[in-house]
């Protein structure tokens, strides 16, 4: 199970006249600092607005792997073949693993049958014959699970990258994917003041291993969008538990219900939907605790 970034970074707290290679290392060893791979530029490449320029100033400057984020065409109202011919240069480039994102497919309306069969058309052009390559169609910002997974995963995809804060009915997304593809769970929250948990990641984590037996070596655990509004020690601090998520994913289960509250790994609980934290969960009181510590016991 890996952790990834699912957006951009805010600026590091580097000086005005900082220069750009100096941005972008920071945010690259942030993100390897807390296990984070494949790593992202985080909305700093060097070499912008060209993505092939920009993902190979990242890629030399890491051994770790560097995935490529472009906009998708449906939600930037991008020329597909502009798109299609990024997604070759790229190729070309050497990347391998390219994440396109359409947070636009989110307000797509299951009665637009229109709308439906061009995204899947353009997506099916956009993905052709990209052999040897991941490819990750990311929605975030909402849910998107009204399009259906046919028009979602209309394009030769490898895996499909989902917003579970803001679009928590992309679950319906999730457990329609094919096992033989890969799911990607932005399940930390943007927000500054949220609540985070490791518990919440692995139970997200858990559950979408568990569906159709698609299994934890094709789970990824994600921010549920861009950090970019955040101070960078707000985003730190987030890194830090995705970070410790993917490390606790990786312990043998005895073990790692040792670490953690189990019912984070209880799928049976999966069926409501969602995780309980302990501290908002009711405690279940049985008839006999009830009545020997009724008043005046």
């Amino acid at each position: 199970m890996f952790v990834t970034l699912l957006g951009s970074l805010p600026r590091p707290p580097l000086p005005d006249d900082a220069a750009a290679e100096a941005v972008l290392d920071a945010v690259l060893a942030l993100q390897a600092e807390h296990g984070l791979e494949p790593l992202t530029d985080a909305g700093w490449g060097v070499g912008h607005p060209d993505p092939v320029a920009s993902w190979r100033a990242s890629a030399a400057r890491t051994d770790r792997m560097v995935k490529a984020v472009i906009d998708g065409p449906w939600s930037h109202r991008v020329d597909p073949a502009v798109t299609r011919a990024t997604l070759l240069g790229l190729v070309d480039a050497g990347c391998g693993w390219i994440e396109i994102h359409e947070p636009g497919l989110a307000r797509l309306a299951a009665e637009d049958a229109a709308g439906r069969a061009r995204f899947g058309e353009i997506h099916a052009a956009l993905t052709d014959g990209l052999d040897g390559i991941h490819l990750t169609l990311a929605v975030t910002g909402g849910a998107a699970n009204a399009a259906g997974i046919e028009t979602v995963l209309a394009g030769a995809y490898s895996s499909l990258a989902v917003d579970l804060i803001d679009g928590p009915d992309n679950w319906y997304l999730v457990t329609a994917t094919p096992p033989t593809l890969g799911v990607v769970c932005g399940a930390l929250s943007t927000r500054p003041d949220s609540d985070d948990r490791v518990e919440v990641l692995l139970w997200a984590g858990a559950y979408a291993a568990s569906t159709a037996g698609r299994g934890a070596d094709r789970v990824g655990l994600a921010t549920a969008g861009s950090l970019a509004a955040l101070p960078w020690s707000g985003a730190e601090r987030k890194l830090r538990v995705l970070g410790e998520a993917g490390r606790l994913a990786q312990l043998p289960p005895d073990e790692l219900k040792r670490r953690v509250d189990p019912r984070s790994l209880d799928l049976r609980s999966a069926a409501l939907g969602r995780y309980d934290p302990p501290s908002e969960r009711p405690r279940r009181v049985s008839a006999k605790s009830r009545k020997s510590s009724s008043p005046g016991d």
